[in-house]
């Protein structure tokens, strides 16, 4: 049964810019045939690896998912969220989790906008998550 599952461990990440805006990405499409769901945006987040601290997991995904390094920390989540998958979602990972614990960080990004790549993150290392993005008010 799925509330027996454990929750995934995972990081999200606020990125605000100088004038407070907030970074947004929109999620590259999987397939094709989808249709460019105009809702597609979000925050950089992803798992927690074995061993690791959420506020290295936190900088690694935002590397990963942006190229983003040239940041300072404003703030951390005291506690952790959790949300459970919906019934519709639940062969997300593979079935293995019944959905997420996050913490959550906020970070005001210092470096210019060109540092900014999310369609070559990580100078290539990793695939695009996103295909697009903005800053938002």
């Amino acid at each position: 049964m799925s509330h027996e599952l454990p929750y995934r461990p995972c990081v999200g990440v606020a990125l605000i810019n100088r004038a407070g805006d907030a970074f947004i990405g929109h999620r590259k499409r999987k397939r094709s045939a989808e249709v460019l769901d105009a809702r597609s945006w979000q925050m950089p987040q992803g798992g927690i690896d074995a061993g690791e601290e959420p506020l290295a997991a936190a900088k690694r995904e935002l590397w990963e998912e942006t190229s983003v390094r040239s940041v300072e920390l404003i703030a951390e989540l005291p506690g952790w969220l959790k949300y459970d998958l919906p019934d519709g979602a639940r062969g997300r990972w593979s079935g293995r989790y019944r959905g997420q614990t996050q913490k959550w960080f906020l970070f005001r990004f210092v470096g210019p906008d060109k540092e900014i790549d999310v369609r070559r993150p990580a100078d290539g290392a990793h695939e695009a998550e996103f295909d697009d993005w903005r800053w938002e008010r």
